[in-house]
């Protein structure tokens, strides 16, 4: 039997917490056998208040020393209290068991990366939170498209759902490809999701204190379909080439043609909702030359094919009763 064990501390969220044990709870009762132990910890082995419920725990963190692995719900945005109230969690995984394995679920990556596990691993967690992470850590490679990661005896997923996900691919580890399934059934959950990307918006927010940027990102904005280099943009925002690429990877995080190729495939995202215009057309329409170049940009940025986004996005065919 596999010993799990979940660590719950004050930043917790409760959903995130909930889904993992009853995935694990639900594998156990369609298994119709105890395959996981699951138990509970705090950092004093005393109940924790999470806002609207009491979680009970089993022990502290000696308990989690015993156990095969170790899941850390998603602990919030606020990654600055999350580290401060969890210092010795923190301290605590610097030292556990190398055989161990750690699974963060969404935010909690911030806990295992700051105790220097992933250093030099693969790691994910929620796509909002990808700018924060890579300035704190950036020796550990962050794969912010995928909605979870496995390197070594590490685990990490993306944001909420992406939770359930890593929890099945687990089962499917331990357990095996069709009790996992079973579980995804009955929580009626579909298990190829593809990647996080597919979530993110395509275009970053903006430094506000970068005032100058914003006239030229609006003439980009009306012009994305025309043909535009970098000279054309440095022309039109009066400045040098070598200083517009400097300011504008300094706001947005991305080189000019970068921004340009999502501000494309944003106007793309909006056009495929139109089921009359085919592939070809919308390429036309936002500046593509042709429908294989359109199409590979789009998969890149947005983790699937322009077709299956257009399926996916498709409304009801059925309408809703008076």
């Amino acid at each position: 039997m596999l010993s799990i064990v979940f660590y719950v501390c004050p930043q917790t969220v409760c959903s995130s917490l909930s889904v993992a044990c009853d995935a694990f709870a639900l594998a156990n009762q369609l298994a119709e056998q105890p395959l996981f132990n699951l138990q509970r910890c705090s950092l004093d082995a005393r109940p924790v208040d999470l806002g609207f419920a009491r979680i009970q725990v089993d022990g502290g963190l000696e308990l989690a020393s015993s156990a095969d692995l170790l899941i850390i719900p998603a602990t919030g945005s606020a990654i600055d209290t999350s580290l401060c109230a969890n210092a010795a969690l923190i301290t605590w995984l610097a030292q556990r068991p190398a055989s161990q394995q750690i699974a963060s679920l969404c935010s909690s990556a911030f806990l295992i990366a700051a105790a220097g596990l992933l250093d030099g691993h693969r790691a994910t967690t929620h796509w909002a939170l990808a700018r924060q992470f890579r300035q704190r850590f950036p020796q550990v490679n962050l794969e912010i498209a995928e909605l979870l990661c496995h390197d070594g005896n590490l685990l990490s997923s993306g944001g909420a759902q992406a939770g359930l996900d890593l929890c099945l691919y687990l089962i499917t580890w331990h357990a095996g490809t069709g009790l996992a399934q079973q579980v995804a059934n009955a929580l009626v959950f579909d298990t190829q999701r593809g990647q996080q990307s597919r979530f993110a918006p395509l275009l970053p927010s903006i430094d506000p204190g970068d005032s100058q940027l914003r006239p030229l990102l609006q003439w980009m904005q009306q012009h994305h379909a025309e043909p535009i280099d970098l000279n054309r943009l440095a022309a039109q925002a009066k400045c040098s080439s070598r200083t517009l690429l400097r300011r504008f990877k300094s706001s947005t995080g991305l080189t000019p043609n970068d921004y340009l190729q999502r501000l494309r495939i944003s106007a793309a995202q909006t056009a495929l909702r139109n089921p009359a215009r085919s592939l070809e057309q919308v390429a036309e329409q936002i500046g593509y030359a042709d429908r294989a170049t359109f199409a590979k940009r789009f998969k890149q940025l947005c983790g699937e094919a322009p077709g299956a986004f257009r399926r996916r996005m498709r409304a009801p065919t059925e309408t809703l009763p008076d």
